[in-house]
């Protein structure tokens, strides 16, 4: 359920967005990472406000909240106006709690799942966003940021070491700091019969204090679209490398259904530097109704064992792997329902759900 509200504060109008729903068929559609104790944890939703006039001058401020089963998610956006053609600059505060199951999580059942390792990520953020004007093509968002992550476990209490007694953080403390700069770009280009999309991020951690991580991080995305009369073709290749200090979450996890089908998350692999392909041919049924065809492919490039602590060989991950499956996409405004029937190299069969926005 959801409800939309408006407020008038003096000359300002505030937009309030609640959106609540309370999940009562979580055990059989999500895999269990942990009981739930309490029935406040079994509700997912988001709450929104709007000031579109914060001081009188046209200044914005977005406050949203986004609660899942496990996860949460606060973001404070102060705005201030500025003519199109110059940069627009945002100062952005943010708090994640989410359970880190792509490094540390376990996995069963011939790799079709991951359960919880008790691992959960505490993190506090605050700094200032750039992005620059966009050309017909080209744009792209430059940010610096101070992080502060915390490792805590599923009781909220501050841990250093996995159950292996290995250090979770590179600092080897209960918390690790750095300073981020982080530049990304895309460039997209579309007409009538195909698209074309390459992202590319690069983080550059800043050593301001000797106990702060500096490294560096680049990830890229590059997803090509083609119709072939009434279906459509979907490819796309995701790499990424990090050098310098590296603590365990930093990891490229792979495996999951953003990544590799018919793999749990992160039960391929987690290392220094990831490859994965996707592709998938999707066809109409009916009017509201596509099917789908899958081919999944990653490899964490044998770079697992450079990951502290080398958690993917602790837990027998292969480090590579392929998944192949069908699925149905259910066309509503939110996006695409799916679900997803994936085999993966070890004969395991999963179904997945879930929902993507619309390309």
């Amino acid at each position: 359920m959801g409800a939309q509200k408006s407020i008038h504060a003096g000359k300002a109008k505030i937009d309030v967005n609640v959106d609540f729903t309370h999940k009562l068929c979580a055990a059989s559609m999500l895999p269990s990472l942990r009981s739930t104790g309490s029935p406040f944890s079994l509700i997912i939703g988001s709450l929104g406000i709007k000031h579109p006039n914060l001081f009188g001058g046209s200044e914005k401020l977005d406050v949203s909240w986004d609660k899942g089963l496990y996860d949460s998610n606060v973001i404070i956006a102060y705005r201030r106006p500025r003519p199109e053609w110059l940069s627009q600059k945002c100062f952005v505060i943010q708090h994640s709690v989410s359970p880190e199951i792509g490094v540390h999580g376990t996995p069963i059942d011939n790799f079709s799942r991951s359960g919880s390792g008790g691992v959960n990520l505490s993190r506090i953020s605050f700094g200032l966003n750039r992005s620059e004007p966009a050309t017909s093509d080209w744009s792209s968002t430059t940010s610096i940021k101070f992080e502060h992550v915390q490792i805590v476990n599923d009781d909220g209490r501050s841990i250093t070491r996995d159950i292996d007694g290995f250090p979770l953080t590179r600092s080897g403390n209960p918390h690790d700091n750095m300073v981020v700069l982080k530049q990304e770009s895309q460039y997209a280009k579309a007409n009538d019969h195909s698209f074309y999309r390459f992202r590319m991020q690069i983080e550059q951690g800043i050593p301001i204090l000797s106990k702060w991580l500096i490294f560096n991080k680049f990830k890229f995305i590059a997803t090509k679209g083609v119709k072939l009369g009434p279906a459509f073709l979907l490819a796309s290749l995701t790499g990424g490398s990090i050098v310098g200090d590296m603590a365990p979450y930093q990891a490229f996890a792979i495996g999951g259904p953003g990544s590799v089908r018919g793999y749990g998350e992160g039960a391929v692999g987690s290392g220094r530097s990831c490859l994965v392909a996707n592709s998938e041919l999707t066809f109409p049924l009916t009017k509201m109704l596509d099917g789908a065809f899958f081919l999944d492919c990653g490899t964490d490039l044998r770079s697992g064992r450079l990951v502290p602590g080398n958690p993917a060989m602790r837990q027998g991950k292969p480090g590579s792997g392929v998944g192949l499956g069908y699925g149905l996409r259910f066309k509503s405004p939110i996006g695409h329902l799916m679900v997803n029937y994936a085999i993966n190299d070890f004969q395991q069969r999963t179904v997945h759900f879930g929902i993507s926005n619309l390309i």
